[in-house]
């Protein structure tokens, strides 16, 4: 009996535990379908709010094909600027300025007109004699600077093509010559005093060529002029009388030179002759009779 009343004792307190174990974890075994579900790790590492970047990138605004200069803006090449940034050419940048040949190389490069620099370095003018520059006059800077220039686009490889003596902006090409000789890929340039060759390209855009050279091209015209070339001698002046003469002898001469002409002139000449005949023979008949009256 005792037995009996242990075993039913056990089975309710079994019974008891079951039912409060069980009431305690059914929370977290059965969760509400309206709760919000833990995000999974692919959601932790896509955040839900935008991104703070545009997903497509705006386009550059560098274009893919670089158009030439002078048609990309109004404003012509700055050539000053261009040697500024190559560097080494403050001497050339400052001859530039101060003869105002930058402002005709502009002026010319903004109604579409192609030239070809060729820019001495800062070593090409400390290696002329001190005071060069100083002795020069202003027209003369402005001529050496404008000797430095051509009034054509030339390319590199299109110097063999030119015609020597080459003209420049510095006037005529008995002054200032200057010649070109190309020899494979060197560009040789002469002035009659000084040799020098083509460096580098400094610049080219298909309007506006600079090249670097490391001479100063000094022009005949200023440091060794020449003497002009004699001016052909006046045609002289005939005077009248010489010229009435000589219309008459050349037309006698063309008279004779016809037959009718030598014949008219040879019957003129008997004429004549037959005339003085005439004339003596009567001038003694008058002085025959003469001389009877004076006897009778």
């Amino acid at each position: 009996m005792k037995i009996k009343q242990a075993l039913v004792s056990f089975s309710l307190f079994l019974f008891v535990y079951y039912c409060a174990t069980t009431s305690a974890q059914s929370p977290a075994q059965a969760p509400s379908k309206n709760q919000a579900q833990p995000p999974s790790k692919h959601q932790v590492q896509t955040p839900a709010k935008a991104p703070s970047q545009p997903l497509a990138e705006p386009p550059s605004q560098v274009p893919l094909v670089q158009a030439p200069p002078h048609r990309t803006i109004a404003a012509p090449t700055n050539v000053t600027k261009i040697l500024d940034k190559a560097g080494g050419f403050s001497v050339f940048i400052r001859l530039l300025k101060s003869t105002q040949v930058i402002i005709q190389i502009e002026n010319q490069l903004n109604v579409s007109n192609t030239l070809t620099i060729f820019a001495s370095t800062n070593g090409a003018f400390s290696s002329l004699k001190p005071g060069t520059l100083n002795s020069l006059s202003t027209e003369q800077k402005v001529q050496l600077v404008q000797y430095h220039v051509l009034p054509s686009f030339v390319a590199l490889a299109n110097f063999q093509t030119l015609s020597n003596p080459v003209r420049t902006q510095a006037s005529n090409t008995y002054d200032f010559p200057l010649n070109i000789i190309t020899e494979d890929k060197w560009v040789n340039i002469s002035t009659g005093l000084v040799n020098t060759s083509i460096s580098s390209t400094v610049y080219t855009d298909n309007q506006l060529a600079i090249y670097k050279i490391e001479k100063v091209l000094l022009p005949l015209g200023i440091f060794a002029p020449r003497p002009k070339p004699p001016a052909p001698a006046p045609t002289p002046l005939k005077n009248k009388n010489e010229t009435s003469s000589s219309s008459s002898s050349s037309s006698s001469s063309s008279t004779l030179d016809s037959p009718v002409g030598a014949v008219e002139a040879s019957n003129g000449l008997c004429l004549t002759r037959n005339g003085m005949v005439n004339i003596g023979v009567a001038g003694v008949a008058i002085i025959f009779l003469f001389g009877l009256s004076k006897f009778y």
